[in-house]
């Protein structure tokens, strides 16, 4: 099932058809420079000036009803500080110095006590997008390892190219003084791809990637799993679920389980539906649980409006001459359609309009794709069109603005898809930023959509009045309090 996809995605001819899953990993393998030891460390008087937020918008998100499930005896203690959690000078150092963390979010405080604490139990965690996820796995991995045994101790697995390659960034950011080196498993562009069987075996000691690349790597026996120590499964819901990555992931957990029984299994997600929970109980086994309560889980710091547009062209509209207009200086903005025809229509129709913005889907090459984020990542376009292939875990600290023009809709059917409806607003409101989204409804038919999505979620979604004015545009911004 797989590697169908994988090929589908890779394809540099014409769009082919749309793939049956969401996700996308491709065929190829691609190396990232490994992570170099840092130069000595003076730890003493490191401290974060209150005073120096990053941006303006940048606040300790609201408190969530985060409800712990420990299996067994062992304590654990909330961390108010990471001094609380026993970490080396070294990872200290990079998470204030170079990520410039003050102290734990919440779901770090009381996730990474149970990650830490030996007998090192399996952990299910779900929690609000933007909250510190990442953070919570990455030091997980980076705590584990031994730095003295050059083997592969940590393994992350993600469901796209994109979120792989962003969590080896966080993590070589957050270990650049520890030495620990780490190493990419994503398909590789065609002009640097190396046979599998000409790849030298893996020595890094961390490997994150996605799952096409990794089964082929430890198939051919290339990445070692003797000495694995802990497995992450990031956006792991879609990861375990019937139309995403169930079957690769299961395989490679046992084959992991098989070689070392005592590895620790992290499973992150900002959502898990019932069937995936049942599922997960079953597969893994002596494990501690966080979850938040569903009607949580819509982001307060976020926004959310719907916009009633007479007809598409003046969804169009909306976007040019209300909420580009009025929110040009508010950062980023990221537009989801539900398919590659509607972002290359609507790419087209702003394009024309003269406004410079980039497109991103599963049909271009990799090297295009890597291009196209890192440009958006490094502020040089301040608007991105995509499909699905960015919805989960993409994190960019200036994404204020998040419009839906298409509501995301399950596979063959005519339900929403509210899970990836929460990871797309997510995109907005990291770490408690403000942000807004609107969600452009044009007929009776998203009108359901919405309906059931704010059922799903037990909340009422305000409507802008007039999709036409630009007073009801303002007092929408200036709500969200981004005006």
């Amino acid at each position: 099932m797989a590697d169908s996809t994988e090929t589908t995605a890779a394809s540099t001819s014409a769009p082919p058809p749309e793939p049956k899953r969401s996700w996308g990993d491709e065929v190829d393998d691609e190396e990232v420079e490994e992570s170099k030891p840092g130069a000595e460390l003076n730890v003493d008087g490191l401290a974060i000036d209150e005073n120096k937020k990053i941006n303006k918008f940048l606040d300790e998100p609201e408190d969530s009803n985060i409800k712990a499930v420990t299996l067994g005896d062992t304590p654990y203690t909330s961390a108010s500080t990471f001094e609380d959690l026993n970490l080396s000078p070294e990872l200290l150092k990079g998470l204030y110095v170079d990520m410039k963390f003050q102290k734990p979010s919440k779901i770090q405080a009381i996730s990474l006590p149970m990650i830490l604490t030996p007998p090192y139990k399996n952990l299910i965690a779900q929690a609000h997008n933007g909250s510190g996820k990442t953070t919570c796995f990455v030091l997980g991995m980076l705590s584990r390892v031994d730095p003295n045994l050059k083997a592969p101790q940590a393994l992350c697995i993600c469901p796209t190219r994109e979120l792989a390659i962003q969590n080896l960034e966080v993590l070589q950011k957050m270990g650049k003084h520890t030495g620990i080196t780490s190493e990419c498993a994503v398909p590789m562009d065609s002009t640097n791809y190396i046979p599998i069987n000409k790849r030298p075996p893996v020595t890094a000691q961390i490997v994150i990637g996605t799952p096409g690349t990794i089964k082929r790597w430890m198939s051919a026996k290339k990445l070692s799993v003797s000495c694995m120590k802990i497995l992450v499964f990031d956006e792991a819901d879609h990861m375990l679920a019937e139309d995403g990555f169930k079957d690769d992931s299961l395989r490679m957990m046992k084959d992991i389980e098989r070689s070392n029984a005592q590895c620790q299994v992290l499973l992150f997600s900002a959502t898990f539906n019932d069937t995936v929970k049942n599922f997960v109980a079953r597969v893994v086994k002596d494990y501690n649980q966080l979850f938040v309560k569903k009607e949580e889980l819509s982001l307060d710091s976020v926004k959310q409006y719907k916009v009633k547009c007479p007809d598409e062209l003046s969804k169009v509209r909306v976007i040019k001459d209300r909420i580009f207009e009025l929110g040009e200086n508010l950062g980023q903005t990221i537009i989801f359609v539900r398919t590659r025809h509607s972002a290359s229509t609507l790419h087209k129709s702003l394009v024309e309009l003269g406004y410079d913005v980039t497109t991103i889907q599963g049909a271009l090459k990799q090297e295009d794709r890597d291009k196209i984020v890192k440009e958006f990542k490094d502020g040089l376009t301040q608007v991105l069109i995509s499909t699905d292939v960015l919805a989960r875990g993409f994190d960019q600290q200036q994404v204020n603005l998040v419009i839906n023009y298409d509501l995301p809709v399950k596979h063959n059917t005519t339900e929403p898809d509210c899970e990836v409806y929460l990871h797309r607003i997510g995109r907005a409101g990291r770490f408690g930023r403000k942000g807004a989204v609107f969600n452009l409804l044009m007929d009776d038919k998203d009108y359901m959509l919405m309906e059931k999505i704010e059922r799903h979620f037990g909340s009422q979604i305000s409507e802008v009045p007039s999709w036409n004015s630009v007073d009801d545009f303002k007092a929408a911004l200036k709500a969200a309090g981004l005006l």
